[in-house]
């Protein structure tokens, strides 16, 4: 497996990558480590890729203060107080409620426990039973299932399907315990692709969503994946629901980068054509993404999501400077598409960003020249 990888690796290299170190025009040209011309990512104040935080896209100084202290104490009750206190039909809930579930799903990969040993994790079992009408643990509970099957088990399995089900119910218990709240909902959107809801089944589950939170940015991109082609829909399907989604996006919604989102998950696995990144239908998606975020409050907890997507096609189009804009608002986290979806999401996103400058002062860039 790991050869594969390596051999992956090295095609994605040769096909993507070398050939925008050989574009003449531009100047870019391969060097060595400290060659006197080898542009220095640390020279815009880029943090070193060891240091990059690779949990979350975008900083949440509150969700990493607590998680330190549920993962050293192994108390819950930090955690509860947190989710508590977030609004129930924001983002940042959203992003809060997978980041601890992600948290306990590590912790036990990590020490999946044993003879005497505590299996990781424990803290959110224990809140499971101490507070079992705390819906910010069912639905912290629901999603770390979700996280499990996926992290542990093949699609189509019965191990899969049996803790997918698991999770279904978890979900029922999270609804019923807050109403009002779309996240056991979106969580259950997961649970749908990877059980294969019917058509109408999952657009009945998709609309109790928009009944509570209709923008919900997390959301739409959950229900994307449903959607597209690799699972229950078609490349069409997808695009015409990410489409819809940033038609009717209400003014400052990032609902507008949408289809740069169907883009992405319907890139060809090897492009050969230099041109694609400047094709039509990836330039319209480019664009309507740079107005989402050009619009979007600075504080929204999606910008960050988007800022990162388009730093790999603005990268692959060639567009340094605008490249440039986007990585001096995101560097330091990258828990990201589309860095995610590598062993190595650092490393991944190190490349696109040493692209980056390199095409940026081939073309009269420097750390002068770009606004902060």
């Amino acid at each position: 497996m790991q050869i594969l990888w390596v051999l992956m690796a090295l095609a994605m290299f040769s096909v993507v990558l070398l050939p925008v170190f050989r574009r003449r025009r531009s100047g870019i040209r391969l060097v060595t480590p400290g060659d006197p011309d080898a542009a220095d990512p640390a020279n815009y104040g880029f943090l070193r890729q060891e240091e990059l935080d690779i949990r979350m896209p975008g900083p949440d100084a509150d969700l990493l203060d607590v998680l330190d202290v549920v993962q050293r104490t192994q108390d819950y009750r930090a955690a509860s107080q947190l989710l508590a206190g977030t609004e129930t039909e924001g983002e940042t809930r959203w992003q809060r409620v997978q980041a601890f579930a992600g948290a306990a799903s590590l912790e036990l990969q990590q020490r999946p426990g044993g003879v005497g040993e505590t299996p990781g994790g424990q803290w959110l079992r224990v809140w499971r039973a101490e507070a079992p009408k705390d819906a910010g643990g069912a639905a912290v509970h629901a999603e770390f299932l979700v996280q499990q099957a996926w992290r542990t088990s093949t699609p189509g399995s019965d191990d899969f399907r049996i803790i997918m089900e698991e999770a279904r119910s978890a979900c029922g218990d999270a609804a019923l315990l807050s109403p009002g709240d779309p996240i056991p909902y979106i969580i259950e959107l997961s649970v749908a692709r990877g059980l294969g809801y019917s058509q109408p089944e999952f657009e009945k589950l998709w609309l109790k969503i928009l009944d509570r939170s209709p923008s919900h940015m997390g959301a739409h991109l959950a229900a994307l994946h449903y959607w597209c082609e690799k699972w229950h829909g078609s490349r069409e399907t997808a695009y015409a629901f990410a489409e819809a989604a940033a038609a009717r996006a209400p003014q400052g919604s990032l609902l507008a980068a949408m289809p740069l989102f169907a883009v992405f998950e319907h890139l060809p696995e090897v492009n050969l054509v230099r041109s694609f990144y400047q094709s039509e239908v990836v330039t319209k998606a480019v664009h309507g993404a740079l107005y989402a975020v050009h619009a979007a409050r600075p504080d929204d907890p999606m910008l960050a999501h988007v800022r990162h997507l388009l730093i790999c096609f603005l990268v692959r189009g060639e567009r340094w400077s605008e490249a440039m804009d986007q990585l001096v608002r995101v560097d330091g986290h990258v828990g990201a598409l589309p860095w995610t979806l590598s062993p190595d999401p650092a490393s991944d996103y190190a490349i696109y960003r040493a692209l980056a400058v390199a095409g940026y002062e081939a073309n009269g860039g420097s750390p002068a020249t770009l606004s902060h």
